[in-house]
This record gives C-alpha cells, sequence and structure tokens, in this order.
C-alpha cells in the first residue's frame, strides 16, 4: 500500500509510529538516497513530494516520501489536489507517500475523498492518534495502555491507573516515563503501582481541577494547583482557555436545564461540548448552584487575562484578578 495518513494530536506516539514505518520499509544502508522528509505548509515541497514519490527506489528497500504538516486533508489548493489525483495511481508499490498531519482530514474536500475512497479500496493505509479530552478518565487509561503496548512493556491494571492519575494526557512525558519505569522495575518485568508512586509521584494537576476547586468553594486549593501548574510550564493564557471553556460549559447546562431542556445531544450542541455523555457529568457538578456564579467566574476570568496582557507576573494575576476576587 503506496500511500499512508496518519493525523491526530498525539504528536508522540505519530512520530513513533512514523519512525517505525520508515525502520520497516528502508534499508539503512541506502536511507541517505530512499528517505525523503518535506514540510507541507511549503506547496512546492508538497508538490515535490508528489513527484519523488513516482520514482523507484535505488538499491535495498523501498522509497518512503514522509510529508509533514501535510495539505492534502485539509486547506489544499484546487491546482495541488488536482495533482494529487493524478499522482495516486502512478505511485509504484517499491515507493511510499506518507502524509501527516494533526487535524483530522476534511471530508468535504475533493482531496481527502480521493484518498479515503484510495482507503476503502485497498490502495491506502490510514491512522489516526488522537488524546483523550483531559476529563475523559477512562481514556487516558487506555492511552497508558497502549502506549505500555506500543514500547513492548507490561502493566499491572493499578499502574496504568496510576499513571494516568499522574500523567493524565501528556502523551511525550508517558513515553518517558515508562521507559524510565521498564529500567527501573526491571528488563521483562510487569509495571506496577508501587514503582510509579516511586519514581513518578503524585497526581498530575490540570486546569479543570482548578476549575472544580472553585466551584466547590476551595480558592486556597485553586491557588495552590495554579501555581503547580505554572512550576511545570504551563502557559498561563492557555489555563485561562481551558477554565473559560469549562465555566461556559456549566453556564450553558445550567441555563438550558432551567429551560426545561432534557436532550442532552441539544445542550451539548448549544454548549460546544463533543461527548454529550459529558452533560451527564456536569449536570451533576453544577447541582444547586445559580447561573450568576458562573457569570461572576468569567468575570473574573476576564480579570486574570487582562491582567496577564498588561504584562502582570502570572501567580500574581491569578490570585488578585481571579482566586482571591470577591
Amino acid at each position: 500500500m503506496p500511500i499512508h495518513l496518519y493525523w491526530g494530536d498525539d504528536e508522540a506516539a505519530r512520530t513513533r509510529a512514523v519512525e517505525a514505518l520508515i525502520a520497516e520499509l528502508t534499508d539503512p544502508a541506502w536511507q541517505s538516497i530512499n528517505l525523503s522528509r518535506l514540510d507541507g505548509s511549503d506547496a512546492v515541497q508538497a508538490a515535490q513530494a508528489l513527484a519523488e514519490a513516482r520514482t523507484p527506489p535505488f538499491g535495498g528497500g523501498d522509497r518512503v516520501v514522509l510529508l509533514q504538516r501535510s495539505p492534502f486533508c485539509s486547506q489544499c489548493p484546487a491546482e495541488l489536489a488536482q495533482q494529487l489525483e493524478a499522482n495516486l495511481e502512478l505511485i509504484p508499490n517499491s515507493c511510499h507517500l506518507l502524509l501527516v498531519s494533526p487535524g483530522k482530514p476534511d471530508a468535504r474536500l475533493r482531496s481527502t475523498k480521493a484518498l479515503q475512497k484510495l482507503v476503502k479500496a485497498g490502495g491506502a493505509t490510514e491512522k489516526s492518534f488522537t488524546l483523550p479530552a483531559i476529563w475523559d478518565g477512562a481514556g487516558q487509561v487506555e492511552l497508558v495502555q497502549r502506549t505500555a503496548r506500543e514500547l513492548g512493556l507490561t502493566l499491572e491494571p493499578a499502574a496504568a491507573e496510576a499513571l494516568s492519575d499522574a500523567i493524565g494526557s501528556d502523551s511525550a512525558r508517558l513515553a518517558s516515563e515508562l521507559e524510565k519505569l521498564s529500567l527501573y522495575v526491571g528488563s521483562g518485568k510487569p509495571i506496577t503501582a508501587a514503582a510509579v508512586a516511586a519514581l513518578v509521584g503524585s497526581q498530575a494537576t490540570n486546569a479543570l481541577q482548578v476549575g472544580d476547586a472553585l466551584l466547590a468553594g476551595r480558592p486556597a486549593e485553586a491557588i495552590a494547583l495554579v501555581e503547580a501548574l505554572l512550576a511545570a510550564n504551563e502557559p498561563a493564557l492557555r489555563i485561562v482557555a481551558t477554565l473559560s471553556g469549562q465555566i461556559r460549559g456549566w453556564l450553558w447546562v445550567s441555563l438550558l436545564d432551567r429551560q426545561g431542556e432534557q436532550d442532552v445531544n441539544a445542550i451539548a450542541k448549544a454548549a460546544g461540548i463533543g461527548n454529550p455523555k459529558r452533560i451527564y457529568v456536569m449536570r451533576k457538578q453544577i447541582r444547586g448552584r445559580e447561573p450568576k456564579r458562573f457569570l461572576q467566574l468569567l468575570s473574573q476570568l476576564l480579570e486574570v487575562e487582562s491582567a496577564l496582557k498588561r504584562g502582570s507576573d502570572p501567580g500574581d494575576a491569578f490570585r488578585d484578578g481571579f482566586l482571591l476576587a470577591s
């Protein structure tokens, strides 16, 4: 199958899969000739990738043309889409065009439709690498287990849960910690929860935990969580953005519940929430709280954002503009 479509926001997993495919298909002795790494954000290089993918390999192994940030399934110009369609049937079986992009393919594009048609016909492969949402606990545990399998490691169930709590959706750190843990427990031995506690440490902090603390009326805990995030080099404005989305979601659910709306799909659509099942969790979180509480939190977030953009120290901005506001 000469076409490979890899997409998704899990960059660490994507990179592992790309390098594994390159190692599988190319001969190390001829890799300098038969491997091309190009950047699809440059239209010239995107067109070059199509041309090189038609060129048979030299020496041993197959040819691989890697196109990072592929435009063919996102914002693809009509001329480039035509070139893709014209070249799809011309790529020999000994050449592999590897298209990599962080976003989900846009199904409306003619170039995407052409690639999807090829996937269904068996002439191309497609793999997605998506990170679970930070509120998706089961998805995060599955991410840990999947990463361990990719690295050839075994995990006790409790260890997978402990790693999920400690790392969350940080895929790059997860792979690094798993490799350290494998050395810690010894070759061939399963990674235990005790090893995770000894080597990785305590539960991770994320911005949603800050929102939960604020909602529960625990400002001191929220301050500590924000400080932990900042100490871990989490961008302050990203914390604000995450909190804003979380609190807006609560506000929408609260308002629609008061209007008597029962359809979780309608609520999720109005609130901009991708997974309707999350509505059940949010309803439990905000039970008994007035919409004005969420408006107050959003107003305080605006003060934090304003202070950050004026150049205030992030810790001071959160404490003074938001967490300690009346």
